[in-house]
C-alpha cells in the first residue's frame, strides 16, 4: 500500500492510501505499486485508474500534469481531474463541437484563433467522452 495525492489548481482532489495506480505518461501508460523506485514524469491527457485499499477501482479523466513517486508517496499534480461517473458527457460533447468548429474556422482563414489550444480542447473533450462511455 502507498499514499496517492492528486492535486489540481482548485483543490486536493484525492489523498488516501491505495494499492495500485496506472497513469498516462508522455511515453505511454505506466503502473505504480508500493515500494516503486523514485520517479518523476510528465503526464498527458488520458485515463487514471487506481485501486484503493478496499479493492475498489476508480477511473478518472486527467488533463496534463506531473507525477512524482518517492518513499511510497505518489504525488500527482494536474490541470484537471474528474471521476468517470462525474463527467458531464453533454457538456463534453458541446465542448468538442465548439472546438472542432473553431478549428474549421481557422482552416477557413480566421487568424484570431489559438489553434494549438483548440486542438487541446478537442483532445480533452474526446478523452472525457471516451472515459465516460467506457465506465457508465
Amino acid at each position: 500500500m502507498f499514499r496517492l495525492s492528486i492535486v489540481t489548481p482548485e483543490k486536493i482532489f484525492y489523498d488516501d492510501d491505495i494499492v495500485s495506480l496506472v497513469v498516462p505518461g508522455t511515453e505511454g501508460y505506466l503502473g505504480v505499486l508500493s515500494n516503486h523506485a523514485p520517479l518523476i514524469t510528465a503526464l498527458k491527457i488520458g485515463r487514471i485508474e487506481f485501486r484503493d485499499t478496499n479493492e475498489e477501482v476508480s477511473v478518472l479523466s486527467v488533463t496534463n500534469g506531473f507525477l512524482e513517486v518517492s518513499g511510497n508517496i505518489a504525488s500527482l499534480l494536474c490541470d484537471a481531474a474528474e471521476y468517470a461517473k462525474d463527467i458531464d458527457v453533454a457538456r463534453a460533447e458541446t465542448a468538442l463541437k465548439k472546438a472542432e468548429s473553431h478549428i474549421t474556422d481557422y482552416n477557413n482563414g480566421q487568424k484570431d484563433i489559438d489553434i494549438a489550444e483548440e486542438k487541446l480542447a478537442v483532445e480533452r473533450a474526446k478523452n472525457r467522452i471516451k472515459i465516460y462511455k467506457e465506465n457508465n
